[in-house]
């Protein structure tokens, strides 16, 4: 498999915790987003949408979005899985995870930034919305985990919540945002550095980590 990337995107962080997690090789192939490689018509051909990640698979398949990566890795491979067994924590786990993919993550982005800047906006604004994006969903993803004892997000193994969750920590650190403001967020972060599944897929341990 090829996993096309970038060491500091956020979502190609937590493909590459899930393929760790389950034992699986990937070689991987950078596009430096802030150079705007990921718009070359070459890698458009493999992501229509300029976006990374894009995982190539064995067999020549090309998939896109983290999240549907992440879920063919577990039909790949389901074991571990990346989701709890009891129902309605499996449920919760889902939603944690959605809460950061597709209403943290997206607003922040490099491509919306891009945008406000266009727009006219000063960059000090600019990287407040960043900071208040990563604040207020990080206060509510703190909040969704009220009840749940850990080390990890939901039980005693990570999940695709704890997959999501650890990439926007960084997110946030970049933006400035101080996360010990999370205790309960940063006790998980901490059980999943004990794992080398998570600490192999950092962005300074990637090849193209600057």
């Amino acid at each position: 498999m090829v996993l096309h990337g970038y060491f500091r995107s956020s979502a190609s962080y937590r493909v590459r915790i899930a393929l760790n997690l389950k034992g699986l090789q990937a070689a991987q192939v950078a596009h430096h987003l802030r150079k705007g490689e990921q718009n070359a018509e070459a890698y458009l051909a493999l992501n229509p949408q300029g976006l990374v990640p894009t995982l190539e698979t064995d067999d020549g398949g090309l998939l896109t979005q983290s999240l549907a990566i992440i879920d063919w890795l577990e039909e790949l491979r389901p074991s571990p899985p990346l989701l709890p067994s009891d129902p309605w924590r499996r449920v919760r786990a889902k939603a944690f995870a959605l809460a950061i993919a597709c209403d943290i993550h997206p607003v922040q982005n490099l491509k919306v930034l891009a945008r406000l800047r266009r727009l006219g906006i000063a960059e000090a604004e600019v990287q407040a919305w960043a900071a208040s994006v990563n604040r207020d969903g990080l206060t509510a993803c703190a909040a969704l985990l009220d009840g749940e004892p850990g080390p990890f997000c939901f039980g005693e193994r990570p999940t695709l919540a704890d997959i999501c969750l650890v990439p926007q920590l960084a997110n946030a650190r970049r933006f400035g945002v101080a996360v010990e403001a999370f205790p309960r967020l940063i006790a998980i972060e901490q059980a999943c550095a004990g794992l080398a599944a998570f600490r192999d897929a950092a962005p300074d341990r990637q090849p193209d980590a600057e």
